[in-house]
This record gives structure tokens, sequence and C-alpha cells, in this order.
């Protein structure tokens, strides 16, 4: 039987083409893909472009088209080694003038071969587009999608709101953040930001030439100027920078600038007509001329302190007090001259102070002080035998070691200070009870009393005249410190009848453990309690009790329990206090009691109980070891082991629930 050929899977159309019997199926794909690789490695196809096939180069009988070689000089010429132009004709071209390669399609292969032209974009491959601007172009996304550019959140907001979300940041901030940009430099040093000037908060970590660039910058908006302790204005260049820049202030503090000059500061106070409010404490500067300025120049004057000015004396204040219409405090603590009576008849002829404070005026007599009240020669009434005159303004009376005033003098208050809400008299040495029955029967608003080192006052005062006086309710501060003649008979009913007391300082007085406990009952009547575990108590009133022999660690113990008591309704419920008793005791015992307290107001009662409990047996051990007698070296053994425990309590948790577990030598003796 004859053999019989195959038939050729190539189309028969093709009657030049060599016959592909002879030729292995391996080498024909090898001579297709290094005819391939020659015509995309031509040199011309950095200078042309291709278009994309019509066709899919992907179906079963498709068509890939190739570069246009317009460059060479005729179609049929190739260099040796390449593919022949009649080897893959077919009738169909993509683009005219442009060979193909006709992909064969073999029967049950399916091979297809493709090759990407690198580095050739797709604008030089269609001639008819246009490539878009830069700008746009950079604006689009791989989508195709246009980007929205970044939104200047900053630079386009109005500069008022800027400057409003500046003022929210301190000055040290506003310095630091200056530093970003010549834009934020602008707004950081706009004058509206510093309206209020404390230099008090940052004057020590900024440096003094970025201090004055923003007294500089910001001098015509400054209202509030206060630059006490500041060194680096004392400079007087420096201080000239504040002096020319600042001319609408309203409020300055210049205490403690000691290196002011004298002249700066006389034209500081001529350039600010509308000062309501000078501090200059402490200043050399100070003198009778510069109070003389300011009562020419500052009309609107409200508040002047010159203490301890030691350069002036009390004719400066008397022109001040003349010349200011509007001045209603006054402090010229340690400034001498004030038992001049031309002083004094100013101030009573004026009657527009409201607080005045004379610390240490040790010059002030009691002829001088009477005229300050009732003036030089007032009418007296025939049946009270009271001056007839206008009632006094004061609200604030400080006459602290004003050491020649008597009884005499300050009872001239009695009845015509129906507005007083603290009177200061600490150091008076030669006041008695007389001089204050007047004054507490005729003063409904006293809330602050001070009385320290008055070793004349008896317990009457205080039972009879404070306790019964119509501001017993009101009176908040109560100081009677070194009244050594004080004791409970005098305090219990202060304890009881005055309920709004905060502060009450009874050191080196001979109150006892009564007027403790009858401290703890007038708290416990006065405040609420609460069934919120987690609400917090605060200290409602503070007692101070230094170097008062009769008061025991019983009395110390009445307030710590009464601070940590947890009450137990009858419904099952518990009540927590919410207002506890601050205290200042002998130095033994002060460690405990702060222990105690910070446990209190921590919310642990508990604890705090169980503090109080183990320093009650260790003060009771105590006693039973100094007693004399049989058994004493028991208690003294006793003593010892109570020590150790309240040692182990008072560490807290750094005992980790092992406060039995220490030893001798590692627990330390209580005080």
């Amino acid at each position: 039987m004859a053999d019989i050929t195959p038939q050729d899977p190539i189309d028969e159309e093709s009657p030049a083409m060599t016959p592909l019997e002879i030729r292995p199926k391996e080498k024909r794909r090898q001579r297709l893909l290094q005819g391939m690789q020659r015509m995309s490695s031509s040199p011309s196809l950095a200078q042309f472009g291709r278009s994309r096939s019509s066709s899919s180069p992907y179906g079963t009988r498709r068509n890939l088209s190739c570069v246009s070689l317009a460059a060479t000089p005729s179609f049929g010429q190739y260099p040796s080694g390449s593919v022949t132009p009649g080897y893959f004709s077919n009738d169909q071209s993509s683009v005219p003038g442009s060979p193909t390669i006709e992909f064969p399609a073999f029967e049950g292969i399916e091979t297809r071969t493709t090759r990407k032209v690198p580095n050739v974009s797709t604008t030089h491959l269609n001639p008819t587009t246009i490539s878009l601007p830069a700008e746009v172009a950079a604006a689009r996304s791989r989508s195709g999608t246009v980007r929205k550019l970044p939104f200047e959140f900053w630079a386009r907001m109005p500069d008022e709101i800027r400057v409003h979300i500046l003022t929210y940041l301190r000055p040290k901030e506003l310095i630091c953040i200056s530093r970003v940009s010549k834009e934020f430099h602008k707004f950081c040093f706009d004058g509206q930001l510093w309206t209020h000037f404390d230099a008090t908060e940052f004057y020590m970590e900024i440096p003094a030439e970025a201090l004055a660039k923003i007294i500089v910058s910001a001098g015509p908006f400054v209202k509030d100027l206060n630059i006490r302790g500041c060194l680096q204005i004392e400079h007087y260049k420096r201080a000239e920078v504040v002096v020319t820049a600042c001319k609408n202030l309203i409020n300055a503090t210049l205490e403690g600038c000691r290196n002011f000059q004298r002249s700066t500061l006389h034209n500081l106070i001529r350039t600010n007509d509308k000062l309501a409010n000078l501090n200059l404490t402490s200043m050399t500067a100070v003198t009778n001329s510069t109070c003389k300025i300011i009562s020419q120049h500052c009309p609107q004057l409200e508040t002047l302190n010159v203490s301890w000015c030691k350069h002036m004396d009390a004719r400066g204040v008397k022109m001040v007090v003349l010349g200011c219409p509007r001045l209603r405090e006054l402090r010229a603590g340690e400034v001498k001259g004030f038992n001049n009576l031309g002083v004094a008849e100013a101030i009573f002829s004026t009657n527009r102070l409201e607080r005045l404070v004379l610390t240490g005026c040790v010059d002030l007599d009691d002829e001088a002080f009477k005229t300050m009240i009732h003036g030089s020669r007032p009418e007296i009434d025939i049946l009270t035998d009271r001056p007839v005159v206008p009632p006094r303004k004061l609200r604030h009376l400080d006459l602290t070691r004003c050491s020649q005033l008597t009884s005499e003098a300050v009872g001239a208050l009695g009845h015509l200070v129906p507005d007083l809400q603290g009177l200061q008299l600490s150091g008076c040495i030669s006041l008695t009870d007389s001089a204050l029955q007047p004054i507490l029967a005729s003063t409904p608003r006293l809330t602050h009393l001070e009385l320290e080192e008055l070793s004349e006052l008896t317990n009457d005062l205080l039972s009879e005249h404070l306790a019964k006086a119509p501001c017993a309710p009101k009176l908040e501060h109560l100081s009677v410190s070194y009244c050594e003649n004080l004791s409970d008979m005098g305090m219990l009913p202060v304890m009881k009848n005055c309920v709004s007391l905060k502060n009450v300082d009874m050191d080196n007085t001979r109150v006892g453990d009564l007027v403790l406990s009858e401290a703890a009952a007038m708290v416990r009547s006065r405040s609420s309690r609460t069934s919120s575990r987690t609400a917090r108590p605060h200290v409602g009133l503070r007692l101070i009790v230094y170097d008062c022999q009769l008061v025991t660690w019983t009395g110390i113990r009445e307030i710590l329990s009464w601070n940590a008591e947890v009450r137990q309704r009858s419904e099952g419920i518990a009540t927590y206090p919410t207002e506890i008793i601050g205290l200042k005791c002998f130095y033994g015992w002060q460690q405990t009691v702060e222990q105690h307290t910070q446990r209190v107001l921590k919310g642990e009662f508990s604890s705090a109980a169980r503090l109080e409990r183990k320093w009650a047996d260790y003060m009771q051990a105590v006693e039973e070891a100094g007693a004399a007698g049989a058994g004493s070296r028991r208690r003294r053994r006793r003593a010892r082991e109570a020590q150790l425990l309240h040692a182990d309590e008072e560490g807290g948790a750094a005992a980790a629930g092992r406060r039995r577990a220490r030893t001798v030598a590692a627990s330390c003796a209580v005080m």
C-alpha cells in the first residue's frame, strides 16, 4: 500500500511556500519568534510609532500589525536573516502599506505568541490624538477621573477666625509656632492676641529680645500688663520700650521691679490715663512725686497698692485719695507717716474706700485712727454717746501689727461699719474684749475675723458676744492662735452656733478634745450624705490645733472616725460622707492624719478605717506601756507589737497584702 502523506496544516492558497513536511514544527516556531524579534529590534522603532490593530490578535486566525518601516527604501528589501515578505502574506491588513504577520491555525494546538513593543507611549501610537496639559494630566488618576486639588483650609480662612483660634494658645506656645513660617509669625505677633500680657508665666523661658519684641508688637493692644518680677524688663532700654509701646493700659502690675527708673515710671503713668488698677509694691522708684502724678493723670484709678515703698510716706497717699474720685481699694502696708491728721481727715472726708490695708503701719495711733472713722470733732449723740456721722463704706480693714492702737480707738468702729466683711487685728497686743464687743454687735455681714496674738482676750468674748452676734451664722474664717486664755468654754458655743465655719486656727490655745468632737458634730449636722460609692468627699472644715496641750489622741481619733464613717440604712443601703474635716495637729500624729485623709479623699473608706483602728491600738498600747506596776513587761511587748502593725498599715499598698510579714529591723518607728 502506498504511503499517504498528511495534509499540510498551512493554507493551500500559498503556492510559493516551501513544503513544511521537511521542516520540524519546533524549528518553525523558533524561526517565527526569531523573525518577530528581528523586526521589533529595528532601529526605526525609536522614530515611528505603531497603531493598535483593529482586530484582536488572540483569535484563531488573526493578524498582528507590524511597525511601519516608512524610512526603508522599499517594502520588499529586508536585511539578511529576516523573514521574506511572501512567507506570511495575507490579503487582510490592519494598516495599509504595512506588512502583517499571520498566525497559522494548527489543528488541535492553540499556541499564541505576542510581542509588546517597549518604551512606546499610547500618544505616539495614535497620531490623531493630542496630549493633555501637564497640570491636567497630573491631576488625573489612573482610572481617568480628575483628582481634586487639596483645599488650603488655613490659607482661605478669614483673618478674624485665625486670630480667634490662636487665642486659645498660651504665650509660650505662640512663640514656638511663630517659627513655622512668615505667615504664622505675622499672626502670632498680632496685637489682638496680647491684650492680656502676663509675663510672670513665661518670662524665664524666653529670651529678653523676644519679650521686648512682643511688647513692641502688641503695645497698642495691651490692656492688662503684669511684669511682676520680670528681670528682663528692668533694664532701662527695655523699660523705655514698654513705656513707648503701651499707651492703653487698664491694669498694670510692676511689683518687684526694683531697678525701674523713676523717669520711666512717671512717663508710663502719664501716657496711660485709663489706668484702673495699679500695683507698685516694693518699687524703689515710687515717691510722693509719683503719687502726685497718679492723682493728676489717673482719674479712673480704682485700686492702688504702694506697700513696702520705702521712699514715700502717707502724704503721697493723701494726694491720691483726694485726686482719684473712683479709688475704692488702698493698700499701704509698711508706709510711714499715718499719724498725720491731715491724711486721716482726707480719708474720712472722701469716704470712698471699701478696702483699707495698713499692715505694719506702726505710726498709726489712736487719734489718727479715730479721725479716719468719725472725723476730728464729731457731734456726739446724748442718748447713745456715739458720734453722729455717716457710716463708713469699709468692707475689709486690715490693721495687722499696728501696735500703737488700743481698745478705745478700735472700739470706734462699732456701729459705723455696717458693711464690714473682713477684720484683721492680729498683733495689736493691747486690745481687750471691750474693743471687739461693739464691733461684733453691729457687723451682721462679718465673715473673716483674725485675732492672733491677742493675749488679753477671754472666753467671755467668744461665748457671750461672738457666738450670739448677728454675724455668727455667716462667719467662715476665725483665727484665735496664740490667744492663750481661750479654752473649751469659749470655743464650744462658737462651734455650735457658727455653722458656716470653713477655717479655724486654734494653735497654742487651751482648747481640748471637746472642741474637736463638737466640730465633728457640727460638720455632721450641716452636711449631707450620699449613697453613691463613686462620689468623693471634700474638705469642708480645716482645723489647726498645733501645740494644744489639752488635745489628745482620742480627740484626733474622733475626727478620723467621723471622716471614714460609712452608715448602713435599714434598707441595707450604705451612705458615705460628702464633707470631711482637714486637721493639722501635733507633728507626731500628723503623718497618720494625712495618710488617713488621703485615703478618705480617694474613697478608700475601709482602708482608712483600718488605719484609724490600728493607730488607736498602737496609742493605747503605748499608754499602757508607760504605766507603772505589775505587768509592765507585758504592756511594753504589746506596745512594740502594736507599733509594728501600725507601721505596716501606714505602708499601704507597698506591703502588697503582707502587712504582718515584716521584721522588726525592717519596720520603722512611728514618728
